[in-house]
């Protein structure tokens, strides 16, 4: 009952019911065609009444060459049922809704419960878009289990310890497609000023400009080296003042000619091919070590002083304030009086030798 009352506060506290267009995932797996020959899928959150995922596999049983999909349906406070489709079971020379299995289940279908757990055993790959405040475990689940993966997350999630520290392992990676997505969302969502819709049928729709696949299935463009075209100058690419690389703003922006360490936007990780560039650490409190400790002063938005203070910019990656560059200072440091800008989350690469 703990992990319904989770469940149901991360679909509606948290509003993570998602429902992904059937074109963005046909743009998707048109990628992955190999990976799915005799496989068994399974969308292990996914009402198949609602979900493209199932529409999208249903339709291209046969085209993939699959074995088995098979998809759990959710509950909130009563037993669910699964669906399963093994190939034409009414012989009549196609695969399509007539073959659908449907088997009631015990429990409510929640992709934690025990009797989920023993459909993902049974899986060779998972395809669907789980609850993103639900994301760390979401994953964990699946490398727990070594499944294959292809599933729909926010960009933010690079940033949490558990994931990035699996890709920098090489465990899993950015899918092909990433940047805005626009979702159909429950009817109980309120209106929002911007990214959100009503179609003429009053459907309701939101969008989000930092989606992103993530998948431990190898595909082409994990080995596509990023076109470099400009050259290092110090001006351009100034110095962190607590650790020892340069600042990247821009992806495109990344020096082909340094050989020294970089902070590089999180975005660097859609274009990550780990054949180029090493990633070192993540540039944020907790997962790397800063070489400074200045009691600093907090600026407001307006770079106006807040008589607030903290020590290291609150654990963040910053460099000198730079008035021709940076919008506002965020930090004033105490002793001298230097002003800082602090730096959004840096991923740490640098380029590997040829």
């Amino acid at each position: 009952m703990v992990a319904n009352v989770t469940l149901k506060k991360a679909k509606q506290n948290k509003q993570d019911e998602f429902y992904t267009q059937i074109k963005d995932i046909e743009q998707e797996l048109k990628h992955y065609k190999k990976h799915f020959l005799r496989k068994i899928v399974f969308c292990n959150c996914d009402d198949p009444e609602w979900s493209n995922f199932w529409k999208y596999f249903e339709l291209n049983f046969d085209y993939l060459g699959l074995k088995k999909l098979i998809s759990t349906h959710y509950e909130e406070n009563k037993p669910s049922y699964k669906l399963e489709i093994i190939g034409d079971v009414t012989g009549d020379g196609k695969v399509d809704y007539k073959d659908i299995i449907k088997t009631p289940l015990k429990q409510n279908g929640d992709f934690r419960s025990p009797e989920a757990i023993e459909i993902l055993k049974e899986a060779d790959i998972v395809v669907t878009n789980p609850p993103f405040s639900l994301f760390r475990e979401y994953i964990a689940q699946l490398m727990k289990y070594n499944k294959k993966f292809i599933i729909i997350g926010n960009q933010n999630a690079y940033t949490y310890k558990e994931i990035f520290t699996l890709i920098q392992q090489n465990k899993i990676w950015s899918g092909n497609k990433s940047g805005d997505m626009e979702f159909k969302v429950p009817d109980y969502y309120e209106p929002r000023a911007t990214r959100y819709r009503q179609d003429e049928t009053g459907q309701k729709w939101r969008s989000m400009g930092n989606i992103c696949w993530f998948t431990n299935l190898d595909i082409s463009k994990r080995h596509e080296n990023l076109i470099l075209y400009k050259q290092y100058n110090e001006s351009e690419y100034p110095s962190y003042e607590n650790y020892d690389a340069i600042n990247i703003d821009k992806v495109t922006d990344i020096p082909l000619d340094y050989d020294g360490v970089m902070g590089v936007p999180i975005t660097y990780l859609d274009k990550y091919n780990p054949k180029q560039f090493e990633i070192i650490e993540l540039g944020i409190v907790g997962s790397c070590t800063f070489t400074n400790n200045r009691k600093m002063e907090i600026l407001d938005k307006n770079g106006l002083s807040t008589g607030k203070f903290t020590y290291n910019a609150k654990g963040t990656l910053y460099k000198k304030y730079n008035p021709m560059l940076d919008k506002k200072p965020a930090f004033k440091d105490v002793e001298t009086g230097e002003l800082y800008s602090s730096i959004y989350a840096r991923v740490l690469i640098r380029k590997r030798s040829s």
